[in-house]
């Protein structure tokens, strides 16, 4: 097959400007982040004191050095609890991600204790219960790092206590697929908190600071006149030698990792892994760096998504499928760090021919099991009378079909609009993706603000035009400012991944790199025999 010749020029003024408006989305990106980890960090002399490593001292003691770390959900509660982008702290006091811990693929999850004291934010229940729900899909061991204030009693909402137990039923559901789950407790973990140690399956306790109670003394005192001593109530010595509930008990937190790590590797989980294939494969020929310049940040500008799958395949090489067909729509096989894929993209909206052939294409990849990755840029499927006689509705509703039902594995990658059904196509979140992570540049939502500004003026315009009323035309700008405001400030990945409308924003220059960490991740969840049983292991 013919070698698909890029048409990028990184000496060009189209690529500079490209790269430098990428790149400072990328800086804001960075910004945000360090703006939890900066927060967090000037409690640490109060965590000395106490004797305590902090939540990231904690993080970089449990992860195997110099072996990746993928982050997931790192804009979470971003504008959710604080709607002003310039205050607003991402995270929703937690850090979450997979490593590797004693050699072994985990699901992270550490409760970041230097903001709020770990209080759960609007969204932390979201964070914890998506990544239980990947944790349980790829077979990954759950380890939990608990040091948490629970949730603010000041901002209580009925919703966060209701969704909150969902937490606790992943936990069994992840202990009886099979699937070790991990806690140690640095601090409190307190009224439901104290269920996340009740219901995982090894529990290692700090002296002195580790306490996990469903009544914190003040609520024992509220509720019952009972002045109770915190260490009797639920410190980790306590529960070391009087309930059971924890099995390990630690001088401080750096001995509580070690022994966390030392049971891991005891566990001898990855013999549960298919013998691995040897993967060799070349690097692209062009740079994935260059994916900085080759997009550019404004949806509206259209580029060759091709330019993107050359700068992320092994050795740039890719064959595409049914090319004049649907030109548009753009699908291709080809390898990421040795796995097989097919890959589906967007050179504009999808027209009929375009979804008969991801149609088309999703069930030959199902049928050579082979992973979907899609690329989102698309304002959706085509509109006007010549699409809806071609059938638009019946053939779109075909490719919402074919992705609702394939079973292999999909990773999902917003690189820029992924509006209305076109998003519900190239599944999108509620297609629940194995993996669903955003570009800074990326727009998603029902349609831009301009069109679904143009419509409400068009609806008024007719409206009035049947009563003969004349509109007021300053009245009618107003309208369109405020519809396109509204649309527009939702429609930013930063908005969206504040929201766990994704599993978190990356540098499109890291793109290989989060790609084939997931495509090796999911490889293995599939090639993992676990040892399931009826009920999540009971602690005695």
């Amino acid at each position: 097959m013919p070698v698909f010749q890029t048409k990028i020029d990184p000496s060009s003024e189209d690529f500079a400007r490209n790269r430098q408006d990428m790149l400072g989305l990328v800086e804001q990106l960075r910004s945000y982040e360090a703006r939890a980890a900066m927060l967090s960090e000037k409690r640490k002399p109060r965590f000395q004191q106490r004797g305590q490593l902090t939540p990231r001292e904690r993080l970089a003691q449990l992860l195997d050095p110099g072996m990746p770390f993928q982050a997931i959900y790192n804009m979470a509660n971003f504008q959710v609890d604080d709607p002003n982008p310039d205050t607003s702290v991402p995270g929703a006091n937690v850090i979450v991600g997979i490593g590797f811990v004693g050699g072994v693929r985990c699901m992270v999850f550490v409760d970041d204790s230097g903001i709020s004291a770990g209080a759960a934010t609007g969204t932390t229940v979201d964070v914890m219960t998506g990544s239980m729900k990947i944790a349980l899909r790829q077979k990954l061991p759950f380890v939990h790092l608990v040091e948490s204030a629970g949730a603010n009693l000041l901002e209580y909402t009925v919703e966060l206590w209701a969704h909150g137990g969902g937490m606790f039923r992943n936990l069994a559901l992840l202990s009886a697929a099979g699937i070790p789950t991990f806690v140690i407790l640095h601090g409190p973990s307190t009224a439901g908190g104290a269920y996340q140690p009740g219901m995982s399956d090894y529990v290692i306790g700090i002296k002195k600071n580790g306490m996990a109670a469903l009544a914190g003394a003040a609520l024992v005192k509220a509720a019952t006149g009972e002045v109770a001593d915190p260490e009797q109530l639920g410190g980790s010595e306590m529960h070391a030698s009087v309930t059971g509930l924890v099995e390990y008990l630690a001088e401080d937190d750096a001995h509580g990792i070690s022994i966390l790590r030392d049971i891991i590797t005891r566990l001898d989980i990855n013999s549960q892994i298919s013998a691995q294939p040897d993967r060799v494969f070349e690097p692209p020929v062009h740079s994935p760096d260059e994916l900085a310049g080759v997009v550019p940040v404004n949806y509206r500008e259209p580029y060759d998504v091709r330019e993107v799958v050359t700068r992320v395949v092994d050795g740039s090489d890719f064959a595409e499928f049914k090319p004049r067909f649907g030109p548009a729509t753009i699908c291709m096989q080809a390898r990421i760090m040795g796995h097989a894929v097919g890959l589906i993209g967007n050179n504009g909206p999808i027209d009929p021919a375009g979804a008969n052939k991801a149609s088309h294409f999703f069930q030959l990849c199902d049928q050579a099991e082979m992973p979907i990755i899609f690329l989102n840029n698309t304002t959706g499927y085509m509109v006007g009378t010549e699409y809806e006689q071609a059938g638009m509705i019946k053939h779109g509703s075909k490719m919402i079909q074919a992705v609702s039902n394939v079973r292999v594995p999909k990773i999902t990658l917003y690189i820029g609009a992924s509006f209305g059904a076109g998003n519900y196509g190239m599944a999108g979140y509620a297609y629940e993706p194995d993996f669903l992570f955003a570009w800074p540049n990326a727009t998603t939502g029902v349609m831009g603000g301009e069109q679904a500004a143009g419509t409400m003026i068009e609806v008024a315009r007719a409206g009035a035009a049947r009563r003969g009323q004349e509109l007021d035309e300053s009245a009618l700008a107003e309208q369109h400012a405020a519809i396109v405001e509204l649309f527009d400030r939702q429609s930013t990945s930063f908005y969206t991944s504040g929201r766990c409308l994704d599993h978190g924003i990356i540098d499109p220059r890291d793109t290989r790199k989060v790609l084939g960490f997931a495509l090796q991740t999911i490889w293995e969840g599939r090639n993992k025999t676990l040892h399931p049983n009826a009920f999540g292991v009971a602690r005695h």
